[in-house]
């Protein structure tokens, strides 16, 4: 069996903050003091899901959701660090299938439509009222795909890495988007796939991800890892990619973020971008690297278009992860915002 883990491109960026010191008190371009949970659970959201939630932060401040990226990822405590404990009620939960959600790595029931219910179950168990929805990359689609279903739910949403599965979104990660700019790591990638020229890339790792024999699912999920930990950064070296994926198989990212992109995310296309009417009336912040290579700013910028209540924050020196320290900036700034 796999350890249960955190999304790659996460786990990778806490290598990369290990090198700066957080014991200060918090300024808008810092992160703050690390913050234990003061309650954990699972809650039931079908006969066969469970999911693992974390509770951080003031009990009576702003409830903010955070929705993890994959889809396949997974919440680490970690993530407490974007918020100030004294003003928000921070809620974590890892999505069907994702780390020590149960069943680990589960496709069956998983879908963004399941998602979005569970966000909606785990809201009123902990009776949250209103909430802000603070999510990057897959996080961005689950939290608009669920504030256009509940509206009536959200108070503030903070998108980073804007990512709305359109179809040249998905066909931009796996038919040679990228490779005009990781040429030699999508290569690498091609090298696992039996026809690369068929557009049935996703649908192929899929396949591939799903053997009996461990070991064949250790290749190949650290092979689709190994190419999205390297374009999600700015700069990254491939020692230390390799480095952590050592002793780090991401099964569930690698499994449960193919799934859905062989399915459109199991959304209709444009669909999330064509009923971003019902958000007009929600502050949004949308914060993208400018340099983004899983998510281009393009997608970001015509989200913004759309919705005349948004803010948008193009993050010059930055890629994908949300451990660029501009990036990290403007997310810990923008939850400011929403501390009254």
């Amino acid at each position: 069996m796999f350890k249960q883990e955190f999304s790659l491109a996460f786990i990778l960026g806490l290598i990369i903050l290990t090198a700066s010191s957080f014991s200060q008190a918090p300024v808008p371009s810092d992160l703050y003091p690390e913050l234990k949970a003061y309650k954990t659970g699972y809650l039931k959201v079908s006969e066969l899901h469970e999911i693992f939630y974390q509770l951080g932060g003031k009990q009576q401040g702003n409830p903010v959701m955070v929705l993890h990226g994959g889809p396949g990822g997974g919440c680490s405590s970690f993530y407490f660090r974007y918020f100030n404990p004294e003003k928000f009620h921070i809620i974590l939960h890892d999505q069907r299938g994702s780390s020590q959600s149960k069943p680990y790595a589960e496709l069956r029931e998983n879908t963004t439509q399941n998602l979005v219910e569970d966000v909606e179950k785990l809201r009123i168990h902990l009776d949250l009222g209103k909430v802000i929805l603070f999510g990057g990359s897959w996080g961005t689609t689950l939290a608009l795909a669920y504030a256009e279903t509940y509206p009536q739910n959200v108070s503030g949403m903070v998108l980073r890495g804007v990512f709305t599965a359109t179809k040249d979104e998905i066909d931009h990660y796996y038919y040679g988007g990228t490779a005009k700019f990781f040429p030699e790591n999508y290569e690498e990638l091609l090298a696992y796939i039996d026809s690369p020229d068929k557009r049935d890339f996703p649908a192929q790792l899929v396949e591939k991800l799903q053997p009996k024999d461990m070991a064949s699912r250790v290749k190949y999920s650290k092979a689709w890892a190994k190419y999205e930990g390297k374009i999600a950064f700015l700069e990254i070296a491939d020692e230390r990619i390799d480095q952590m994926l050592k002793s780090l198989p991401p099964y569930a990212l690698a499994v449960i973020e193919n799934f859905y992109m062989a399915n459109n995310c199991f959304l209709k296309e444009g669909e999330l971008l064509n009923n971003a009417d019902k958000l007009a009336a929600i502050p949004v912040i949308i914060i993208n690297g400018r340099y983004d290579m899983i998510c281009p700013p393009i997608t970001a910028y015509k989200l913004h278009k759309r919705l005349p209540n948004s803010k948008l924050i193009i993050v010059e020196r930055a890629g994908h992860s949300a451990t660029e320290p501009g990036i990290q900036a403007e997310l810990v700034k923008a939850m400011h915002s929403f501390e009254d």
